[in-house]
């Protein structure tokens, strides 16, 4: 039976949330603090401990002796495996908790943090448990009297930073294929978003991983990522999150110890319909979902709607529709659609963008209002603009929130010329019966995923990442695991 509204809403009353950082296998209040609020309602969820030097310096010093000194780097892979099953299994017991702690510390629907969200955090941990002993190395063919040997050794301790809009998918991403591979992990988590990320690091322990293998320190980014990043006993530092961020990343690894830099950065996808889409009303319910979905705050949303002139005021009127109506509304309502915003200067700087494309020309065809103002919450009406200029700012800067930039375009040429003028290059779709425009177009596109008809489609198989200005290297999938290795070649004369 699901859980209703007043179900989870009294579960939240007695929800024990986490304070403290996890470091080497155990709670560490070190530090001072600061307060979570709650974008449900303005009220404060918990106090968090604050990492600084200090934390980070403790927590990678124990990553450390785990990869140097500890059985997790030596086991055989399968046993590693193995217990990446076990975290996945715990998790799977603690899934409500962990949804609900999802819900109240950065918004999102409570059904879709257990349905989508944690779906995606077990089955992570299920698949690259699952693969850890499926790996070979490589004995190329060289001279008679040689043997040459190509391995994949972990890399050592990584860093591993990650937001709030998606806290526990996207750390799982970094973990789990970093500790199929042997790594040990020091995990930074979003102050906005840390209590799910400290709770998971506490699962973890309970599932048996040895202590300093996965170590979680909450921190804002100028402390504590900043300490991390220019750690010299950080070997590789992953990061997820704003271009601007990425930058301080990459800085940081040239002014300490050439870390390897894996970033997935920012988006400003664009989303294509052309006249002859197999169905323009679920292209239409798909732009509407893609952009709304987790209030928009997704780097992949498709907040771009580039519409061949022919058949843009259908299109676009159905999404209106669609946009008014959504319910937006609480997030432990298993009814809501859409959320709060996470947080009073979020919902600002989204409100900032709003103004910016009303006085850039757009227009405001539904929402760009505050609502549910009574109940002390981050809430903005889903929003859409059309006769959006192409250079203008609804057109090239990431948002981050549930507004939609309409755009026509008058033939192929012209919709992949403004699909690719933009410095992201994280996500496209595209809406065509045409095999052969398919393809063409999805070649021409500049972009890590191109969906076709269809959006935010995929599973654990496929790589995920950008080009451009929206980073690199890949989540997901063997691809992942690249980032977590090091190639030795080994040339021994018979």
């Amino acid at each position: 039976m699901k859980a209703t509204h007043a179900d989870w809403t009294h579960r939240a009353k007695s929800l024990a949330l986490p304070g403290a950082h996890v470091i080497d296998g155990a709670p560490h209040d070190g530090g001072g603090s600061f307060r979570v609020v709650s974008p449900r309602d303005g009220r404060p969820l918990a106090d968090v401990a604050d990492g600084g030097t200090a934390e980070v310096d403790l927590a990678v010093a124990a990553a450390r002796r785990a990869f140097d000194h500890g059985p997790w780097p030596r086991l055989a892979p399968a046993d590693r495996g193995r217990a990446l099953l076990r975290v996945a299994d715990l998790i799977e017991e603690y899934r409500s908790d962990l949804a609900l702690t999802v819900s109240l510390e950065m918004g999102k629907p409570v059904t879709d943090a257990h349905d989508i969200e944690l779906r995606a955090l077990i089955g992570t941990f299920r698949w690259y448990g699952q693969l850890a002993d499926k790996l070979t190395d490589e004995a190329p063919h060289t001279a008679p009297d040689t043997l040459a040997l190509v391995t994949r050794q972990p890399a050592g301790v990584v860093g591993a930073v990650v937001p709030w809009n998606f806290p526990l998918t996207l750390a799982g991403w970094k973990i789990a294929p970093a500790l199929a591979t042997g790594c040990t992990v020091v995990l930074k988590p979003s102050e906005r978003a840390p209590l799910s990320a400290l709770l998971l690091g506490r699962v973890a322990t309970e599932a048996g991983l040895p202590p300093g293998v996965l170590n979680v320190v909450a921190g804002d980014g100028p402390a504590t990522g900043r300490a991390l990043g220019l750690h010299p006993d950080v070997d590789v530092l992953a990061f997820t999150g704003s271009t601007a961020v990425g930058r301080h990343f990459l800085r940081y690894a040239a002014d300490s110890n050439l870390k390897r830099v894996w970033l997935e950065l920012g988006g400003k996808s664009p989303n294509i319909v052309l006249p002859d889409a197999p169905d323009l009303e679920q292209a239409a319910a798909t732009a509407a979902w893609g952009i709304f979905f987790n209030q928009g705050e997704m780097c992949t949303a498709p907040s771009r709607l580039l519409v061949h002139t022919s058949v843009a005021e259908r299109v676009t009127a159905a999404v209106v529709e669609r946009a008014r109506a959504l319910r937006v509304g609480d997030p432990l309502d298993p009814a809501t659609e859409m959320g709060p915003l996470a947080g009073a200067a979020h919902l600002e700087r989204v409100e900032g963008h709003v103004r910016a494309a009303v006085d850039s020309g757009a227009r405001l065809r539904t929402g760009g209002d505050r609502v549910l103002t009574g109940t002390g919450g981050t809430y903005l009406a889903p929003t859409v603009f059309d006769r959006v200029a192409p250079d203008s700012p609804p057109a090239r800067e990431e948002i981050f929130g549930p507004v939609l930039s309409v755009l026509t375009f008058d033939d192929l040429d012209e919709a992949v010329r403004l699909a690719d003028a933009t410095e992201y290059g994280l996500a496209a779709g595209l809406w065509t019966a045409d095999l052969s425009t398919a393809h063409r177009v999805a070649r021409a596109l500049r972009a890590g995923t191109v969906w076709v008809n269809c959006y935010e489609e995929g599973d654990l198989t496929v790589p995920f990442g950008g080009w451009k200005q929206s980073g690199n290297g890949r989540d997901k999938s063997a691809h992942a695991l690249e980032k977590y290795t090091e190639l030795k070649t080994t040339w021994i004369k018979l």
